[in-house]
């Protein structure tokens, strides 16, 4: 495969998370698109560090933290929105537009 479709898988797979991010009311399905679109931004770093001609083990060490990253952000989110629901017994984001102190 050429870098360009990767680039192209890429911009699909941003995309589709976009879309999800921005369609989803489910704090889960919204975290679930913000990791296709971490994804995707994973994918570039790799295919744009060979493109630059540099060595590619560059690009796979980005990618790797970024991986780490993304996990921990997960965790993170998730523990937040297990505390959400013991508090609102919800995690529909229409809902818990007014959040209180």
């Amino acid at each position: 495969m050429t870098v360009a479709s990767y680039l192209f898988v890429a911009a699909c797979l941003f995309g589709i998370g976009l879309y999800g991010l921005l369609q989803r009311r489910s704090l889960v399905a919204m975290l679930i698109a913000l990791e296709l679109m971490l994804a995707a931004v994973s994918i570039n770093v790799v295919a744009l560090t060979t493109l630059a001609g540099r060595d590619g083990a560059l690009g796979q060490v980005v990618a790797l933290i970024l991986v780490g990253v993304a996990a921990a952000e997960a965790a993170i989110a998730l523990s937040l929105f297990v505390a959400i629901h013991r508090a609102r017994h919800t995690i529909d984001v229409e809902q818990l537009s007014e959040l209180t102190g």
